[in-house]
């Protein structure tokens, strides 16, 4: 999941598995897995493509 600088997620509201919040998006109902959302209030916009997960971060050295 990826929640973009001063969204708005109202209490009570489930975001799903790999979903993606647009910056500044005011989430009043629940997302599904995968999707991508934006506005106000936020409206489905996308959907991921890659369900695969695995993220790998580029200098997980520093984070040790």
């Amino acid at each position: 999941m990826f929640i973009g600088p001063r969204a708005i997620i109202l209490p009570g509201v489930t975001v799903g598995k790999g979903a993606v919040v647009a910056a500044g998006a005011v989430v009043t109902k629940d997302i599904p897995d995968f999707s991508i959302v934006g506005g106000v209030p936020a409206q489905i916009i996308g959907e991921r493509k890659t369900k695969d997960l695995h993220y790998k971060l580029g200098r997980a050295r520093w984070f040790r």
